[in-house]
């Protein structure tokens, strides 16, 4: 019996983390909405990059870092450069649609990556996971069903639609990425290369797209940096102790978060499909959550 409680907590502290880190990276969301709105995109994900960078590097190296070679130098760029991209489509698209709808049809990336990653990675698929990963889609099907069944869209809200199925598609290849780099390198590590390399990729357009912000947004865009540096990390660490399937659905989960932020801060209503959609995510989490005997060993890495 002593033995099984370890196990178990083995097993939930990577999920807990992974779901903290979402919860982080959806209040730095909204704040990045609020900033697209007003300096653009590009200039909103730019300074964020840079305010990261002076944040984490000197941290990163107080703390005894060593600079990353080889592979994992490798991911890092990659990462960074997938990144730029996924960040910036997905606030373009922000621009145009609620947080909670582009929220909403961003959810094909953790069903692309589920497969990527028994491709990828080597990762057979359980049953728990994929059931877990469906009940999740199915609760976005649901609030997106009712929000597009409205109609009435303009040519950029369409553009907004198309910028954040392109970063969906992206953050399904940044998710196979992430369980990767979670195995070679420490989430300070990750967390700090992650805006090097974004911003060095950022710059190279920077001569034509940059201007400084407000103060006011300027402040957002510093909160932004830091709640996503620890959101990183958080989930960093959590993808370096479980495998990606198990931890997938939880990306549903920040639809609950959009949806509650969104109507906080933008006035967008929660709807009746909202709520019953919220539901068969949690659903879907609490699935995955649950202890899977055969993981025990490599969670307790």
């Amino acid at each position: 019996m002593s033995s099984g409680q370890p196990s178990q907590h083995h097993h939930m502290m990577p999920f807990l983390a992974v779901g903290a880190g979402i919860a982080t990276f959806s209040v730095m969301d909204a704040l990045m909405k609020g900033a697209s709105l007003a300096v653009g995109a590009y200039n909103a994900m730019f300074w964020r990059s840079l305010v990261g960078v002076a944040v984490m590097l000197p941290y990163w190296h107080l703390r005894g870092g060593i600079w990353p070679r080889g592979e994992a130098l490798w991911l890092h760029a990659q990462r960074g450069l997938t990144s730029a991209f996924m960040a910036t489509t997905f606030f373009y698209g922000l621009k145009y649609l609620p947080l909670a709808e582009g929220m909403a049809i961003s959810f094909i990336a953790p069903l692309i990556a589920l497969y990527l990653a028994a491709v990828l990675l080597g990762e057979s698929i359980g049953k728990r996971a994929m059931l877990a990963s469906l009940l999740g889609l199915a609760g976005v099907v649901v609030i997106a069903a009712a929000r597009l069944g409205q109609g009435g869209y303009d040519t950029d809200t369409v553009w907004g639609i198309g910028a954040i199925l392109v970063s969906a598609v992206l953050y399904a290849w940044n998710l196979i990425l992430q369980r990767r780099q979670a195995l070679m390198a420490g989430p300070i590590e990750v967390a700090t290369f992650q805006a090097v390399f974004t911003s060095l990729f950022m710059a190279l357009v920077a001569p034509w797209l940059a201007t400084l912000p407000p103060l006011e947004i300027m402040g957002h865009i510093t909160a932004s940096a830091l709640l996503a540096t620890v959101s990183l990390m958080l989930i960093s660490w959590g993808y370096g102790r479980e495998e990606t399937q198990v931890l997938l659905p939880l990306e549903y989960s920040a639809f609950i978060w959009a949806a509650l932020l969104g109507w906080l801060i933008f006035d967008e209503a929660l709807t009746m499909p909202t709520v019953a959609g919220a539901v068969l995510i949690v659903i879907g989490c609490w699935i995955a959550a649950r202890k899977q005997p055969s993981h025990t060993e490599q969670t307790a890495l």
